[in-house]
């Protein structure tokens, strides 16, 4: 925000429920900011730019929260081109509930207590993409060389700006046979 000369009174900062909601807190402390309820960050984001234009609108959610009871409204967004910078942390599980696959798991992958993952995966880039999204990018929270410029180029994109962050659950995610492990993340 610094290096792109943006006042933290002019952000606001949203999201939803899960492991990905705490992040706000963690930057920009004298930004506007809310939590909302599962699922439903990307009407109260719409709500609140309607209100202002002249914010700049960040909304941080993860894989359960957008790819499941979210996704409806996740489209929405996406459709109407909201100027948002939504940024998916994406680790495949739910770990606010020990670790279930969430609708992001690739098939084949595996849990922590072994349980093989039969479903398909919800591809969020190709979902972004496939709904007319103006900026889409996919990258891992473990490489700040090409996080950081993609996080800073959807802050100035006009429009709906979508990264979906590969970010591994050191809990319930990381481990032999996840496909958003640390390790399997940084090979491929």
């Amino acid at each position: 925000f610094w290096e792109l000369d943006i006042e933290p009174y002019k952000v606001a900062k949203m999201s939803g429920i899960g492991c990905s909601s705490k992040t706000p807190a963690y930057f920009l402390k004298e930004a506007h900011g809310f939590n909302s309820v599962h699922g439903r960050m990307p009407s109260i984001a719409s709500g609140a730019g309607a209100a202002n234009r002249d914010l700049v609108m960040i909304g941080v959610s993860g894989d359960g929260d957008s790819l499941s009871i979210g996704l409806g409204q996740l489209c929405h967004v996406i459709r109407r081109n909201l100027n948002l910078l939504y940024v998916l942390e994406n680790n495949g599980v739910y770990g606010l509930t020990k670790g279930q696959f969430s609708a992001s798991a690739d098939p084949g992958s595996t849990s922590k207590k072994g349980d093989i993952n039969s479903m398909e995966a919800i591809d969020s880039v190709l979902l972004a993409l496939t709904l007319g999204a103006t900026f889409v990018a996919r990258s891992f929270s473990g490489d700040k060389a090409q996080l950081v410029p993609l996080i800073k180029a959807g802050l100035t994109h006009k429009g709906f700006a979508f990264i979906d962050v590969i970010s591994p659950c050191v809990t319930f995610n990381d481990h032999e046979g996840s496909t958003k492990s640390y390790a399997y993340t940084r090979e491929h």
